[in-house]
């Protein structure tokens, strides 16, 4: 595609332009965002200059075109610099920005009960030996906030070869994993069988585990199927009911808590719906067992408050929101803890239910689908 470039007058930007579409370009953000060895590690690709060491009356001298790269000379250094053109185009920032609060980021798909049937599903040897396979895999968790394994070991502490797939697990309190036993009718109330509603874990920590993996050992009782739910779907469906309500929630931080043990009391100060400033969504934390006292909505919107509050659980328990899937022994599954709610129903009958849980981190998964991605589109 055939591009031209005109310097403003002022050096303070240039223009790109093609025959579809023209894109700006700020004399300090591209200094700023220079390749050259001076300005970038060629080991590490980090920066080895600070904002302080480029002029504060940084201007752009003269651009030209040169194939499918743009020279640009920055006065008063009297530097050159070349950029790769499809660079810029995609990090051109030249654009209108999405205005809806409480949209999801480009890469992420809401789903409700419709998923039902698509469940992201891996078999653990694929994972283990096939990189396109294990690559498919983390991008539908990374896209759909949830994904299951099949025909993995029934061994304890398999949950471990699980997460070191994609990265490292988050000790907590619990430890490096801890046991989800339950017995249908129990000789101890401890062990119950009971459903638990759809939640998001830990969210009294900051900040939370953002990995979540559970992994079934042994499952002989009728029922206990497990269920998720999309938290970024439940938000979205609770703005497009009522704006206030989304508001409020996204507006005030809710409290959680938790001193279940000795020496342990976790506190944490967040939204149940989070935004960034963009409006984009970014967590969803939603755990009635944890919730704190509210002491951060003013006394004229607490009302409505616990209104939303309230509306909003009804729509995570809406059988239309909700995907159920039951683990077999030597099956898990994995879910985004900041956006995919979770639960098991109840039991019945006779039986146990054996499953092993840990944390890990979305940063590690989101990097080893992304190096991976890149690995495999440059080797075609």
């Amino acid at each position: 595609m055939t591009y031209t470039v005109t310097v403003d007058p002022s050096g303070a930007f240039l223009t790109l332009q093609n025959p579809h579409a023209t894109h700006r370009f700020h004399a300090i953000w591209l200094r700023d965002n220079a390749g050259d060895p001076e300005t970038r590690s060629t080991a590490n690709g980090q920066r080895l200059i600070t904002l302080a060491d480029i002029p504060q009356d940084t201007a752009i001298g003269h651009g030209a075109i040169k194939v499918n790269t743009l020279e640009v000379q920055f006065a008063p250094e009297a530097k050159s610099v070349a950029y790769d053109i499809a660079w810029l185009i995609a990090h051109a920032y030249d654009t209108s920005l999405p205005q809806q609060r409480g949209r999801t980021p480009a890469d992420v798909t809401t789903w409700n009960a419709a998923k039902m049937g698509d469940v992201p599903v891996a078999d653990f040897l694929a994972l283990t030996n096939d990189a396109v396979s294990l690559c498919n895999w983390l991008g539908s968790v990374n896209q759909y906030g949830f994904g299951k394994v099949i025909d993995g070991p029934v061994a304890e502490g398999a949950l471990f070869k699980i997460v070191d797939l994609f990265g490292f697990v988050r000790e907590t309190n619990y430890g490096r994993h801890f046991e989800v036993r339950t017995e249908v009718n129990p000789t101890n109330l401890a062990y119950t069988g009971l459903g638990l509603q759809a939640h998001t874990d830990n969210p009294y920590r900051d900040p939370v585990p953002t990995v979540q993996v559970l992994y079934c050992l042994e499952s002989s009782a009728a029922g206990g199927d497990n269920m998720v739910v999309d938290g970024f779907a439940a938000a979205q469906r609770l703005r497009d009911e009522n704006h206030t309500y989304f508001d409020v929630l996204a507006d005030h931080a809710a409290r959680f808590e938790y001193a279940g043990e000795k020496g342990v009391h976790l506190t944490s100060r967040r939204p149940m719906i989070e935004l960034g400033p963009d409006g984009e969504l970014v967590s969803v934390r939603f755990n009635n067992r944890s919730m704190a006292a509210v002491t951060d909505v003013p006394f004229d919107k607490m009302a409505t408050y616990y209104a939303a509050y309230r509306r909003l659980g009804e729509i995570i328990d809406d059988a239309a929101m909700q995907v159920s899937f039951r683990l077999n022994p030597g099956e898990a599954f994995v879910v985004d803890n900041t956006r995919v709610l979770h639960a098991r129903k109840g039991y019945s009958g006779e039986g146990t239910r054996w499953l092993q849980g840990c944390y890990a981190d979305k940063d590690g998964l989101r990097s080893t689908y992304d190096a991976m991605r890149n690995a495999l589109e440059a080797a075609e």
